[in-house]
C-alpha cells in the first residue's frame, strides 16, 4: 500500500500479528551483509552482517566508538558504506561496491526513519508543524490528512495539548517523544533509534522508553542503539554486542545478559552493571 493511499490506516493501527510494516511478522525485512566503512585511516565497520525480521526488535550494545551509530546511519542512507550490501524486502537492494546514486540514498530513507540522540526538531516550527513536515513536504501527503494523522499520534503519546507550542517550551523528554512521533508520521518499514535517552535527565528516561516499548509490543520493526540494558532485556528479540567495528556476539537477551559467551562481552556488561567494581 503506498504512503499516499487514502485508505491507509494510521500508524497506530499496527499490531504484532502483521506489524505496521505490512506482511506477516517474522518475514525478513532487511538483510545487510559485509558492511564496511572507514573515515580516513579509521575503519569503523568491518564486515557487518545483520538480519532484521518484520516485527522484530534488534538492540545494538557496545562501548562508544564501536560502530553502532554508523550501522544505523548506513541503514538510513545518512552514511554510505565503502562495501557490502543492504537489501530491503520490496527494495531497494544496494551493492556498495559500485557508486551509490543520490536516488538510492533516498530510497533507503523511504523505508526507514531515524530518532536521534538530540531531538533535531526545527526550533522555528510548532510541534504539529515539525511532525507534518516530512509527510507533506517529502511524501506529498495532503496536509489535512497529515494533520489528522499527526494529531492522532501526538494524542497517543500524551502530547496533543502541546501541538501549537515550540520545542523550547517542552522538556527534553517531551521533545524526544515528538521526535518519535515525527518518525512514526512517515509510516516507515523500519524505525531506527540512536541512543534515544542519552541526552535526557534520568527522571525523563522512563517516559521515552515506555513509548518505545509500547511500539515494540505493537509490532513495529526496530533497530535500537542503547546503553539502557533493562530496556534491551524487556524489548529485544536479539541483542548484538559490537566492539572495534565488528559484531562480537549476538543472542537473545536472556542469553546475552545471563550467560555471555565472549570474554569481551562479559567485561563490557560487568562494567555497565557494576560501575563501582574494582579489579583485584
Amino acid at each position: 500500500m503506498s504512503r499516499t493511499d487514502p485508505t491507509r490506516p494510521l500508524p497506530s493501527a499496527g499490531g504484532p500479528a502483521s506489524g505496521p510494516a505490512g506482511g506477516p511478522a517474522g518475514e525478513v525485512l532487511l538483510q545487510a551483509s559485509g558492511l564496511s566503512k572507514s573515515f580516513g585511516d579509521l575503519q569503523v565497520l568491518r564486515s557487518i552482517d545483520l538480519t532484521v525480521r518484520k516485527g522484530e526488535v534488534v538492540v545494538l550494545i557496545g562501548p562508544s566508538g564501536s560502530g553502532k551509530t554508523t550501522v544505523l546511519r548506513s541503514l538510513n542512507g545518512l552514511e554510505v558504506p565503502d562495501g557490502g550490501r543492504i537489501e530491503f524486502a520490496g527494495g531497494p537492494d544496494l551493492d556498495f561496491s559500485t557508486p551509490l546514486r543520490r536516488r538510492d540514498r533516498f530510497a533507503l530513507r523511504d523505508r526507514s526513519a531515524m530518532v536521534f540522540q538530540q531531538h533535531n526538531l526545527f526550533p522555528h516550527k510548532t510541534v504539529l508543524e515539525n511532525v507534518i513536515e516530512g509527510p507533506v513536504q517529502v511524501q506529498k501527503v495532503p496536509k489535512d490528512r497529515a494533520v489528522a494523522e499527526a494529531q492522532a499520534l501526538l494524542d497517543r503519546v500524551g502530547l496533543l495539548a502541546k501541538r501549537d507550542v515550540y520545542p523550547h517550551q517542552l522538556s527534553g523528554g517531551q521533545q524526544q517523544r515528538v521526535g518519535i512521533v515525527r518518525a512514526l508520521a512517515l509510516a516507515p518499514s523500519l524505525l531506527l533509534f540512536d541512543e534515544p535517552t542519552s541526552a535526557l535527565d534520568p527522571e525523563l528516561v522512563g517516559d521515552v522508553l515506555t513509548v518505545i516499548k509500547e511500539l515494540a509490543d505493537e509490532g513495529w520493526t526496530m533497530v535500537v542503539v542503547t546503553h539502557e540494558l533493562s530496556f534491551a532485556r524487556a524489548a529485544a528479540d536479539e541483542v548484538l554486542f559490537m566492539d572495534g567495528g565488528v559484531i562480537v556476539e549476538r543472542s537473545g537477551p536472556r542469553e546475552m545478559f545471563t550467560n555471555p559467551q565472549h570474554e569481551r562481552t562479559r567485561q563490557f556488561l560487568d562494567r555497565i552493571l557494576n560501575p563501582l567494581h574494582e579489579d583485584d
